[in-house]
């Protein structure tokens, strides 16, 4: 069995006293061996965690035992190496960060859809679909016709969907993300821009490739998530894809057959536009990491995105 276990969480509810919670939480998690990012907003608890199976429960109690979070709801996935190298409990102004004042899940949010009836809804022909992750992660998997807002941060969507919605004024929307939260946002911003029939995917990519068989479904590629696996397919079974170093962009076995990959400096996506005084910085850290594995040790100077203030994974 895998050695650890990785739970995606987020719950929308009024939390106060971040402070006390903030600690409470690290002393939970460091008693137990967790890794990973937590972020909490007075909107509410967002992150994904990591380690032992006893351990991720006792996490996951104290984070029910929160105001609100009594219902909380967590998906689960497994990974044979630490998917992260150190705990964070950070205080944020929102759990996923959308810049929008106002906008609320909880007062106003789309419908959910299931899993197993999304495929039906996607394919109906007045349903526009809509990615409202990142451009980097649409580019390495989405669902089969779904419109990519190509945008480099979740504060660019609601520009982005202002401009499109000229061009599809009366569609059905139909949005999805990684694991549910941001478009718990997306959908309650676009509800509030008088988008009446608006959905989402209830669990989002990670509860469809968990639950669809993969003969049945719609989903192309990999998904992109915000840990050492860096990317996940059907079953949750991590995928093929590493991670640039030096930009951090999912690479996939075509990006590393590139001249332009060079390990741990540089890959196709940003080879062009480093310095020679960049290559020369990551190579050295890429060699103080190469030394530091053969030793048996961790080198936090290594680039991976273990840190959920983009994320959404729960």
């Amino acid at each position: 069995m895998p050695r650890f276990t990785v739970a995606a969480l987020y719950k929308f509810t009024p939390l106060a006293g971040l402070d006390a919670l903030q600690a409470t939480l690290k002393q939970v998690g460091e008693a137990n061996a967790i890794t990973g990012t937590i972020l909490l907003a007075s909107e509410g608890i967002n992150g994904t965690i990591a380690g032992p199976a006893a351990g991720i429960a006792t996490m996951l109690d104290a984070i029910r035992s929160l105001p609100g979070c009594g219902d909380l709801e967590h998906k689960e996935s497994w990974a044979e190496d630490q998917p992260f190298l150190r705990l964070k409990v950070r205080l944020k102004r929102e759990i996923v960060t959308m810049g929008i004042p106002g906008v609320d899940p909880n007062a106003l949010v789309g419908s959910y859809v299931d899993p197993g009836e999304w495929n039906d809804l996607i394919t109906a022909p007045d349903v526009v679909t809509i990615d409202t992750r990142n451009d980097y992660e649409v580019r390495i998997g989405q669902f089969e016709g779904a419109v990519n807002p190509q945008t480099v941060s979740f504060r660019e969507f609601p520009e982005w969907f202002r401009q499109f919605r000229q061009g599809r004024p009366n569609a059905r929307v139909a949005m999805y993300c990684t694991g549910g939260i941001r478009c718990e946002k997306a959908t309650s911003f676009v509800k509030a821009e008088g988008i009446d029939e608006v959905f989402h995917l209830k669990g989002g990519i990670l509860k469809y490739l968990e639950t669809v068989p993969a003969e049945e479904s719609l989903w192309r590629g990999e998904c992109f998530v915000f840990d050492r696996r860096v990317a996940v397919v059907h079953g949750l079974e991590q995928g093929t894809h590493t991670l640039c170093h030096g930009c951090r962009e999912p690479l996939g076995p075509e990006d590393l057959r590139s001249e332009k990959f060079v390990p741990g400096v540089s890959c196709p996506h940003c080879h062009d536009r480093m310095t020679a005084a960049d290559r020369e910085r990551f190579a050295e850290r890429h060699r103080q990491s190469q030394l530091a594995a053969k030793r048996g040790e961790k080198h936090l100077g290594r680039v991976y995105q273990d840190d959920a203030s983009e994320s959404e994974t729960g």
